[in-house]
């Protein structure tokens, strides 16, 4: 019934798996999640596709490491309906996050060359019993609007040992420090660019006992080699999708 793909005629359900490596029930997953345009059916009703699904296949699977799952899905979705400037739309979405995960990056960068070595007064020494705060001192609600996170979300940072506010002896208040407001921001600059919470302690831990940029080179290489692979994905996904649009003109 199906021919292979460099004949240009009919392929069964199995040909197009086999030649991306994929199980015959997910190329009919992605047909029905319009990833692939609909197939034609044989009198007997067995599936039948043709080189133009091949290149959908193809184009959906390269377009998968740079925009994610959903966001490749939601493109080819658009683009088998016709809805070409929407997919567009999409890839545009992708391409600026990415532009911001990299301004993200030199953010990080940037501030971590800034830091100097902080370290912790003992208690009692060079500030009087009840001071509020040193210079730089700010409570929870001022920093997380700061941030633009929820004041939930610091405290959630602080249970994971990111920051470590101390106490406001008259109101009981959290009380950030300038270290402590570093930590926060590197915090959430790290997360911004996707690291989890239990690889961000060891990193602030390090950044508090030695200070500077050079307890975070490893991740800011790894982060460096990431964002330059999505990169390079995407540019892989749009060659791929070229040639799908082609194809289907």
């Amino acid at each position: 019934m199906g021919q292979n793909l460099q004949t240009g005629g009919w392929l069964r359900p199995v040909d197009l798996a086999r030649g991306h490596g994929l199980s015959t029930q997910a190329v009919r997953n992605y047909e029905e999640a319009g990833i692939l345009p609909a197939a034609g059916r044989t009198p007997h009703g067995y599936r039948t596709y043709t080189p133009l699904h091949a290149q959908a296949l193809r184009a959906f699977l390269a377009l998968v490491p740079g925009h994610g799952h959903q966001t490749a899905t939601s493109i080819m979705r658009a683009v088998n309906q016709g809805a070409v400037d929407e997919a567009f739309r999409l890839i545009d979405e992708s391409h600026a996050q990415l532009l911001d995960d990299r301004r993200t990056l030199q953010a990080v960068e940037s501030a971590l060359r800034d830091l100097e070595p902080t370290v912790a007064p003992e208690p009692g020494v060079g500030s009087e019993p009840g001071a509020v705060s040193g210079p730089g001192g700010t409570f929870i609600g001022p920093l997380s609007g700061k941030l633009g996170i929820r004041p939930a979300t610091l405290r959630k940072w602080e249970r994971a040992g990111l920051v470590r506010p101390h106490r406001d002896p008259r109101t009981g208040y959290r009380v950030y420090d300038e270290a402590d407001v570093r930590d926060a921001r590197l915090a959430h600059q790290l997360r911004r660019g996707g690291y989890l919470l239990e690889q961000i302690a060891p990193l602030i831990a390090q950044v508090r006992a030695a200070g500077g940029l050079e307890p975070l080179q490893a991740a800011l290489c790894d982060w460096h080699d990431r964002l330059s692979a999505r990169g390079r994905a995407l540019l892989t996904g749009a060659a791929e999708l070229e040639a799908y649009l082609r194809k289907r003109e």
